[in-house]
């Protein structure tokens, strides 16, 4: 059976938008971006954090083309559409950012995602005209390559020390109005602030980030509106958390208990060999 094209990914994940509600997971290489399509994922999304962290960098410190080189790799080793994780698209400018966003549409990408945070501690977002100005460059940008790329906008205050939910919702419509497929708010975190944000830019969907025990389920989250889940880093940070707790055993106690039960070689090299019926179990 031929790989999708393209083409087919993104009108897939357009789809995807429209109705119901979707878990997008996070996959940080090429070796868990296969995994999770073949867990039956229909889509998947990059991590800035998770992807940094793989290659030893602490999140943001990458270059534009080291990103654009990851969006490329896991565009074109999965079946399945990618979300980028465009982080502020590396340039304060719109314009400058919009001919990045160019750059990103070409990795082979689905849809991608801009946001607000200027990585300034004193003054964590950029201001409103100025951020709503990237969000319409960006616009323009797909829509001069073919606008089928889902565009998601997403507003940082909540994890950027600045969790207002009245600004937190000003932006999402401002950046809805300007034509964002896709609204995202991390950070949020009450059934209050999930409905209030699914409310203010219905019927475009929004994006939730289930990063931690929040109490929700794919089921409450999908009757309080949710259309899309993601976990952000969580997951690479889960295999990291494993990685580092064996180690340390092994250099603090001599001891090697955090081994027992793990998945096997054999398993994994069935998996990747392509019989995904024998998915590896923990």
């Amino acid at each position: 059976m031929p790989s999708p094209s393209t083409a087919d990914k993104r009108a897939v994940f357009r789809r995807l938008h429209e109705s119901g509600c979707f878990v997008i997971p996070n996959p940080w290489n090429i070796g868990s971006a296969r995994y999770l399509q073949g867990l039956g994922f229909k889509a998947l999304a990059t991590t800035s954090s998770g992807y940094a962290h793989a290659q030893g960098f602490a999140d943001g410190e990458q270059s534009c083309d080291e990103v654009l080189a990851h969006f490329r790799e896991i565009a074109g080793a999965t079946g399945v559409p990618v979300n980028a994780d465009f982080e502020g698209g590396f340039a304060d400018d719109p314009g400058r950012m919009a001919e990045n966003v160019t750059r990103c549409i070409a990795t082979g990408i689905a849809g991608l995602s801009i946001e607000d945070s200027t990585g300034d501690p004193n003054q964590p977002l950029y201001d409103f005209d100025l951020a709503l100005a990237r969000v319409k460059a960006a616009r323009a940008a797909i829509d001069k390559a073919g606008g089928d790329v889902l565009f998601t906008a997403r507003t940082e205050g909540f994890i950027r020390g600045r969790p207002d939910l009245d600004e937190t919702i000003r932006r999402l419509k401002a950046f809805a109005d300007a034509g964002a497929d896709c609204l995202y708010s991390p950070g949020i975190k009450t059934r209050e602030q999930i409905e209030a944000t699914v409310k203010a830019v219905a019927p475009k969907p929004i994006n939730f980030l289930n990063s931690g025990a929040f109490g929700f389920t794919v089921k409450d989250l999908a009757q309080l509106g949710v259309r899309r889940i993601s976990v952000g880093g969580t997951l690479a940070r889960v295999a990291m958390h494993a990685f580092i707790k064996a180690a340390r055993e092994i250099a603090d106690a001599g001891t090697f208990d955090g081994f027992a039960g793990v998945v096997t070689n054999a398993e994994l090299n069935a998996f990747f060999h392509g019989d995904f019926s024998k998915r590896p179990k923990p």
